[in-house]
């Protein structure tokens, strides 16, 4: 029922990001939406109104899209962090990263003396802390005897101490599971590689519940306040359980008006039949709401590349590494896809390394032959190691592609080093090369593998810096206006929600970061610096904590 109030928002500058009218100063926002973009005369036109002045001199950019993210990014905080690297947690306190894995055990202590239940960590890397490993010998300095978990951070290894090992009935000889190494005495390192190994240990202590609820109230708001913070308005949980109790949750706390952030759930079929996959997919798209966007479906292929845990084709991993590991069976991934065409669900896929690219775009093509449905949006994610005959292909089948170009930034330096070596680490997260191929791509954080922030994962597409200040494959790079598409109208195209956000213009969700800096007049190696305000969600605002 329209209640025909119109607002008007001034701002310096308006960018829309629509090509017809790229900058104005004045939007018009009636019932959550987009009446009118232009002058304030232009804008008359719609009767009485009323002005808002409060971002006068602030800039104004479509509200920021993060397309591969995790809720557990909010929840994570009620854990001790153990990443490398300094964040910034959702009240906007600075923490510090943990450089040695001396400061890795101490915080791990101090996490547990806050509790009296297990000791749960994450962010862990032992690649960056320039260690071969971590074992359970070295987490069983934290406790002897209360269960110690930290996940790496990449997320797709788990570390644990001997407790966790033996509450999980693991530390004993004889153990044969996938991902699950032996040290020289017959028992696990404590290193669980893949969620076959991780869930193992997780299930078993009773740790999943805490580690991967993505229903958690307390880590929804955080999650939510990251995302403010961020000028996030629309951001994805890539790859959730979709419990029944999880999505009540999910309906209960978006559903309130109050809750700044529109949220787009796809359901993780790691271990499921697709058919099964399917089912639950339809049955959760029925359940969606304006802010809570079900029914798309989510297939982890392989692994991590700085976990050594990723599909690489020849030749593999510059320390002779064995080849990473297959999340599902290729033929698992090609049956789901074409039942997908068939009822005419989207399909997100992780692809780190360039054989599970390969493997999936071969399961693409026979779908297509089974169920030729134009415009899927079939999105490969992360992507990091594609190279320009897979994005032609890619275009050819009609993909699109969110790449993980944060870890120019993060592992950069590690990847040429130890991973992949300077060439292939050049072509890493190719934006240039997506978009010379005309493929439909957008670029992400995958929080809280790498912390939320659109604005500063533009920046690297713009620059390619590593931590240390080298460039990383100069001629990957893109314009920060090619950037900013990318985490606004790129994002809202593989999430097939273009139609409804992603520029501002008449009939879209009135969705806006604020911005105290024009990113377009800050020099580009400046673009991460720009201040944000906050956002506005559906005509909304909301400014930033902390």
């Amino acid at each position: 029922m329209s209640s025909n109030h119109t607002t008007v928002f001034r701002a310096r500058r308006i960018h829309t990001l629509d090509p017809n009218r790229p900058s104005a100063t004045h939007v018009a926002v009636r019932d959550g939406r987009i009446l009118g973009v232009g002058t304030l005369n232009d804008l008359k036109a719609w009767g009485h109104f009323d002005l808002d002045e409060r971002f006068a001199e602030r800039v104004l950019l479509p509200g920021l899209i993060e397309g591969h993210s995790h809720l557990m990014a909010g929840s994570m905080w009620q854990f001790a962090y153990c990443g490398a690297y300094d964040v910034t947690d959702p009240d906007g306190q600075r923490v510090a990263g943990q450089r040695q894995l001396a400061e890795v055990l101490d915080a791990l202590r101090r996490q547990g003396a806050r509790t009296d239940g297990p000791v749960l960590g994450w962010g862990l890397d032992p690649l960056l802390l320039a260690l071969p490993r971590v074992t359970r010998a070295d987490l069983d300095q934290v406790s002897s005897e209360r269960p110690v978990a930290v996940l790496h951070g990449s997320g797709h290894i788990l570390y644990a101490n001997s407790a966790a090992l033996q509450q999980a009935q693991l530390l004993r000889p004889g153990i044969q599971l996938n991902g699950m190494p032996l040290g020289e005495d017959g028992l696990p390192t404590g290193e669980l590689k893949g969620p076959e190994a991780m869930m193992q240990v997780l299930g078993a202590a009773g740790l999943d519940r805490l580690f991967l609820n993505a229903g958690d109230v307390n880590g929804l708001q955080a999650f939510a306040k990251l995302a403010v913070r961020a000028g996030v308005t629309t951001a994805t949980d890539l790859g959730a359980s979709s419990g029944e109790q999880e999505v009540a949750s999910l309906l209960r706390v978006t559903g309130d008006e109050n809750y700044p952030l529109r949220l787009v759930s796809a359901l993780r079929c790691i271990g499921m039949r697709p058919a099964d996959a399917v089912a639950q997919a339809l049955a959760l798209r029925e359940q969606s709401t304006e802010r809570l966007r079900l029914g798309r479906i989510k297939i982890v292929a392989d692994g991590s590349i700085q976990g050594y845990s990723a599909r690489l084709r020849w030749p593999g991993y510059v320390n002779g590494a064995p080849n990473g590991m297959w999340y599902v069976p290729p033929e698992n991934v090609r049956d789901t896809f074409t039942l997908a065409l068939q009822h005419n669900l989207q399909v997100h896929v992780h692809t780190n390394g360039d054989e599970a690219v390969d493997m999936v775009l071969d399961a693409m093509e026979a779908a297509l032959l089974q169920h030729n449905r134009s415009d899927h949006r079939f999105t490969l994610q992360h992507c990091q190691l594609a190279d320009a005959a897979q994005f032609r292909r890619m275009h050819a089948l009609g993909m699109h592609v969110n790449l993980f170009v944060n870890h120019v930034y993060y592992w950069g330096e590690a990847h040429r080093a130890n991973t992949v070596g300077p060439d292939r680490a050049d072509r890493m997260n190719a934006c240039r090369t997506a978009l010379d191929s005309g493929v439909v791509f957008s670029i992400h954080s995958d929080a809280p593998i790498t912390p939320m922030a659109p604005l500063f994962t533009a920046w690297c597409a713009v620059n390619r810096f590593t931590h240390t200040g080298r460039v990383l494959g100069e001629h990957q790079r893109i314009s920060v206006e090619d950037a900013l598409q990318a985490v606004t109208l790129g994002a809202a195209r593989t999430l097939h929600l273009d139609h409804e956000i992603g520029s501002i213009e008449c009939g879209k969700r009135a969705d806006f970061c604020v911005l105290n800096d024009d990113p377009y007049e800050l020099p580009p190696e400046r673009l991460k610096d720009a201040g944000i305000w906050g956002t506005v969600l559906c005509g909304r605002p909301f400014e930033a904590a902390g």
